[in-house]
């Protein structure tokens, strides 16, 4: 995979390949170790029924879906989550950056972040925030310019089982 052939594009009604690609994704992700709200055994039924419903909240204008695409396979994905509350609509979240671990190190991440906050200031969004279990991943956010808040320890578990930290990253896009 070379990332000249890395396509980034907005899903706003996924369709049965996209919800397959993003299962493989998410499973290859949970079993590669990433925190990311799943426990082992990873099956493709917990991460279908997860993706159903994004792509529900992605039909109700709460959130944005992105997937990265080398040759037409998702490789990865990002969400804007931008359904909150009515105090704070000048901000969004990113949720769910995941990039299947052949794919890593090659620019996805940053490339599904660069649409992601474009995304975020074309909806008139100053204020980005995350949170990341991840050490490449936090390396990655503050190389793309992100602030870095803290960590909470033991705040979640690795898939299988053990506490780990979270930090927590913002970004200023105003």
């Amino acid at each position: 995979m070379s990332t000249a052939a890395v396509a980034v594009r907005r899903v706003d009604a996924p369709v049965d390949a996209d919800l397959d690609g993003l299962c493989d994704v998410l499973v290859d992700c949970v079993e590669g170790g990433a925190s990311v709200s799943f426990m082992l055994p990873m099956t493709r039924e917990k991460a279908l029924a997860f993706w159903r419903g994004v792509a529900d909240d992605v039909a109700r204008g709460g959130r944005l879906l992105f997937v990265a695409e080398d040759g037409g396979r998702i490789v990865g994905t990002v969400q804007l989550i931008v359904g909150l509350p009515e105090n704070q609509p000048h901000r969004a979240e990113i949720a769910k950056m995941l990039v299947s671990r052949p794919a890593r190190q090659r620019g996805v991440g940053a490339a599904l972040m660069s649409a992601a906050e474009q995304a975020a200031r074309d909806a008139g969004r100053t204020l980005l925030v995350l949170d990341t279990a991840n050490p490449d991943a936090a390396r990655l956010y503050a190389r793309l310019g992100w602030q870095r808040v803290g960590a909470i320890p033991g705040f979640a578990l690795l898939p299988e089982g053990s506490p780990c930290a979270t930090t927590i990253f913002y970004r200023n896009l105003a």
